[in-house]
């Protein structure tokens, strides 16, 4: 009986024998490498996103009065309890009318200023960090420069001094609904904040699209301003400004901290998430309606969304010429 040795192994037969054993392991520690980075990532959407989710949507169905572990079926009562609650569905439609105001304020805002940092020959850097720079700001401590200083009620307040230079009474701003100045502070608190992020979105955006197009659009005698911006720049940017759009509309439904700190407890000016916050946490913790008005307002957030984007074209292929 023949024994088998290393010589009697082609040489090629062992180089490839060899050569696979680095590339399984390094198979295998890659696949250790990315559950190691992506693990606690994954637990943590999972506990603080997918379960809070889920856990609402099975309150949303229970009477959960002052506990999170109800035991009461009630089927669609909550849904129904929160679309008879004036308050709740003034909030909707009020935000309704806000995000109608203020996304098409924060496109164009942002895309001018994209337009002029691009239009710049030198500090396009120095500009670009200045107007982005307020996204890093805290809503809350907007809110309370805002409220505090810049329209504070008082006659010391930024404001008022300045309408004072031209003979104007003070204005509550934030203290009376009639008229309701309430809006100029918050529209423009949300303006200074977010303008700068959709700004760097429409710059990249700008400055992917082929000077080929500008060259051969001057060729064909169109003019260096209006007649190019439409016919060449705005439709270059269309699937940046669906983006810009149906992000501006999430945020505007999901608007919190500046109404919070603004407007503090006030009836009226509520967002839809102030409002599930008095509801859940507020004197009668009804955690079941709380639940309810937000599986609510995600389904009307949803429902706009997709109408916005099939409305634009969002996702949809570019035809072929």
């Amino acid at each position: 009986m023949s024994t088998t040795t290393s010589h009697d192994v082609p040489r090629s037969a062992r180089a490839k024998a060899t050569a696979a054993r680095p590339r399984r392991l390094r198979r295998d520690g890659s696949t250790v490498n990315f559950w190691l980075f992506t693990g606690p990532f994954l637990i943590g959407l999972i506990v603080f996103v997918y379960v809070p989710i889920g856990w609402s949507l099975w309150l949303s169905f229970f009477e959960a009065r002052f506990t999170v572990t109800p035991d009461t079926f009630v089927g669609f009562d909550n849904y129904r309890q929160m679309l008879e609650n004036g308050n709740f569905t003034g909030s909707l439609v009020t935000f309704t009318v806000f995000a109608a105001f203020i996304v098409p304020l924060t496109w164009a805002l942002s895309l001018g200023l994209a337009l002029m940092v691009n239009r710049l020959r030198f500090m396009r850097a120095f500009f670009r960090s200045v107007f982005f720079l307020p996204t890093a700001c805290s809503y809350v401590a907007a809110s309370l420069i805002w409220k505090m200083s810049i329209f504070s009620g008082v006659r010391f307040g930024l404001m008022n001094t300045v309408l004072g230079w031209f003979g104007v009474e003070n204005i509550a701003w934030l203290a009376d609904p009639d008229p309701p100045w309430y809006w100029l502070v918050i529209v423009s608190a949300r303006l200074w904040l977010q303008a700068g992020f959709y700004m760097i979105l429409f710059l990249a955006a700008l400055q992917n699209i082929p000077p080929e197009l500008y060259e051969a659009a001057a060729i064909d005698g169109a003019g260096p301003g209006w007649q190019t911006f439409r016919h060449i720049t705005l439709p270059q940017l269309r699937a940046t400004s669906t983006a810009v759009i149906l992000l501006l509309l999430v945020a505007a439904y999901q608007a919190f901290d500046e109404f919070f700190n603004l407007l503090s407890k006030t009836t009226w000016g509520r967002p839809p998430l102030v409002e599930l916050y008095y509801t859940a946490l507020g004197q009668a913790q009804d955690y079941g309606a709380g639940s309810a008005g937000a599986v609510i307002l995600t389904l009307l957030i949803c429902m706009v969304t997709l109408l916005q984007g099939t409305f634009m074209g969002f996702g949809r292929g570019e035809k072929a010429e």
